[in-house]
């Protein structure tokens, strides 16, 4: 798979330049700025803006020239807190300044915080003696290994101009095409949450469902994420490539799953990030490897008395969904089917509070179909855009801006007399120890239990109940602490939000 360009939304790259006084920061600016060995070179250089045409990413970068002196070192921070990245110099013919690296500099950028790419360049190449001739990597290795958050190393000389550009081609790089969300260093594998996506991505592109892409399949992939089909000898040459390196990475039907991710992780090892950032952005993912708000067509300008629910076809998607994991088709999914549905997403998103307990489980803790689609229901309501995200996520392929309805003000629906919403907000007040938490157990068919805990954060039980007819409404119950009751009286909108409210008293 050659690589292409993936294009971030960045419309600049803002890149500090620190390091020792005499280690040549000016220079090397001037030198990258003019595109010719500087003569007169300022102590600190202006701002500097290099055009977007400069490099292939089309994107500006803006390099900024700091002083090493005390009485600057206010500034300095300053622009430090505003960096995209920063280039560190030392100076190839003073061994001092190298040793400065990692006795003062990273350090401090690690006190101040600073979690940007960083660049280190060795400048003045061109008079560095034959008799300190050692490697870049025997003098940056230990020093790399301490310090993960340098992104490379590179050696350059303003006088005789090499490797100037270099210098802020990998800042400017290193920030549209960052590493860290990808790859760990320490363990030398794909991220999880990069895994994820990539799993995503290669389910989608697997249109016969076989567990491997073939010819035709890779062939596709290739056009739609770099505009140029794989001529059949470049698909010969990628299959041997993972079949010499990863045994189970290509079968008789084509390039599998663990194949996919091998290669990944060898475009990211061999420094090729923008390969694996072209293919990530062009199926939505941003820089923290969740879907793009452009990819996610979530309703906005909602008035405080309407909620937004998922609309029918998606709620029958997820029915769908919940029968392919109830693998022994008795009703209800395990934990570990759950985490498995869940694998191309970036992580399972019912783990923690508010959704963690609030829905319909078996004796066994597994999930009911009534618990599962009432999770959806009630994430919907409280957070649409993550609802909608996870939805795809799970491998919804209907329209993303007909999955989400906005239901109508409830001020019209009591007017009327009746509602088309299928989900209920109701908000559930009493004193301390009358029971809130007892009804919202009950609610969800758990046992009476005679110990008392406080309820702390945020409560919720959500359950499918059935109307005359056969209709079933979905009801999402909201204890409210009682040390929570006069912030939410005091926020007129917090009321409109709910449909019904319940009082509880201890008799």
């Amino acid at each position: 798979m050659p690589g292409g360009s993936g294009s971030s939304s960045r419309t600049g790259v803002r890149v500090v330049v620190v390091g020792d006084r005499g280690t040549g920061k000016s220079s090397l600016i001037a030198a990258a700025a003019t595109e010719s060995v500087p003569e007169k070179v300022p102590p600190v250089h202006a701002p500097t803006r290099l055009p977007p045409d400069f490099y292939p990413d089309r994107v500006p970068v803006t390099i900024i020239d700091t002083s090493s002196s005390l009485e600057n070192k206010g500034k300095l921070n300053e622009e430090l807190k505003r960096a995209d990245a920063v280039v560190l110099t030392y100076a190839c013919n003073q061994q001092s300044t190298l040793s400065r690296l990692s006795s003062y500099w990273l350090p401090e950028l690690r006190r101040l915080e600073i979690k940007v790419p960083i660049i280190v360049a060795g400048c003045k190449l061109d008079l560095r003696g034959d008799h300190n001739a050692t490697s870049l990597e025997e003098v940056m290795g230990p020093i790399m290994q301490q310090f993960r958050e340098i992104e490379t190393c590179v050696e350059c000389s303003a006088t005789t101009m090499i490797q100037v550009p270099d210098v802020f081609y990998y800042a400017q790089k290193a920030v549209l095409h960052p590493t860290a969300p990808l790859f760990d260093h320490d363990e030398q594998t794909l991220k999880p949450r990069c895994v994820r996506a990539l799993k995503r991505i290669f389910i989608i592109c697997d249109h016969d469902m076989d567990g491997a892409l073939n010819d035709a399949e890779l062939n596709e992939f290739q056009v739609k994420c770099f505009n140029a089909p794989l001529q059949p000898a470049e698909i010969v040459g990628v299959k041997r490539v993972v079949q010499e390196k990863q045994h189970d990475g290509v079968n008789d039907l084509g390039l599998t799953l663990s194949g996919f991710l091998f290669l990944h992780a060898l475009f990211i090892e061999k420094g090729r990030l923008e390969t694996t950032w072209a293919v990530l952005r062009k199926f939505g993912y941003g820089d923290d490897l969740e879907l793009r708000d452009d990819f996610l067509p979530v309703p906005t300008k909602l008035s405080p008395d309407q909620s937004v629910e998922l609309a029918s076809e998606a709620v029958e998607f997820l029915r769908g969904i919940f029968g392919l994991y109830d693998i022994d088709n008795d009703g209800a999914v395990r934990p570990a089917e759950l985490e498995d549905l869940f694998l191309t997403a970036p992580e399972s998103p019912w783990d923690e509070a508010p959704y963690k307990d609030a829905a319909e489980t078996t004796a066994l803790g597994n999930l009911t179909l009534k618990g599962f689609v009432s999770k959806w229901a009630l994430m919907t309501l409280l957070d649409p855009r993550h609802s909608l995200a996870n939805l795809i996520y799970v491998g919804y392929g209907g329209d993303p801006a007909a999955a989400l309805r906005v239901t109508r003000k409830r001020s019209v629906d009591r007017k009327k007399q009746q509602t088309e919403r299928n989900v209920f907000r109701c908000l559930l007040f009493g004193p301390q120890n009358a029971g809130k938490s007892a009804l919202l157990n009950s609610f969800l068919e758990r046992p009476f239990s005679e110990n008392y805990a406080p309820t702390t954060g945020e409560q919720y039980a959500v359950n499918v109940v059935d109307q005359p007819g056969g209709n079933k409404k979905t009801l999402i119950l909201q204890e409210i602490p009682e040390e929570g009751v006069k912030k939410i009286l005091s926020n007129k909108e917090a009321l409109a939000s709910c449909d019904v409210t319940i009082f509880v008293y201890d008799r």
